[in-house]
């Protein structure tokens, strides 16, 4: 009996995880067609004034700025697992992140994953934050 409540109670869980995941995946796709062009794409932008990053899918990634300002960066290519892991990291010695530089997945389990190449930064407004 006890192994049936904690199966239940564990599909409980892995259901909320997939309907958060699918939620997440939602608010993505409408980040992507809701983003408005506000200016001209920009070759580097300056590592001290990024906040935080939203991976959107494995070729698009929106930097934030401190000051609300929003960059995305279209990827040339995809990057395999970059959406999954919604992870990366980047070394540059200029203290700028620009389009001729790489990032890498970071995989779970502190495999190494991939290294993609990243595209010019685009100014954008987004409803969805």
């Amino acid at each position: 009996m006890r192994t049936n409540r904690l199966s239940l109670a564990i599909l409980g869980l892995l259901a909320g995880c997939a309907q958060g995941s699918t939620q997440r995946q939602e608010a993505d796709r409408r980040a992507l067609a809701e983003a408005r062009l506000v200016g001209d794409p920009v070759d580097c932008i300056e590592l001290s004034r990024i906040d935080y990053t939203r991976v959107r899918d494995d070729r698009t990634i929106d930097f934030y700025l401190r000051g609300r300002a929003v960059y995305r960066n279209r990827l040339p290519a995809e990057c395999p697992s970059l959406a999954f892991e919604e992870s990366f990291t980047y070394r540059t010695s200029t203290g700028r992140l620009c389009s001729v530089d790489l990032i890498a997945v970071n995989r779970s389990g502190g495999i190494g994953g991939p290294t993609c190449a990243l595209g010019s930064f685009q100014p954008i407004e987004t409803p969805v934050r």
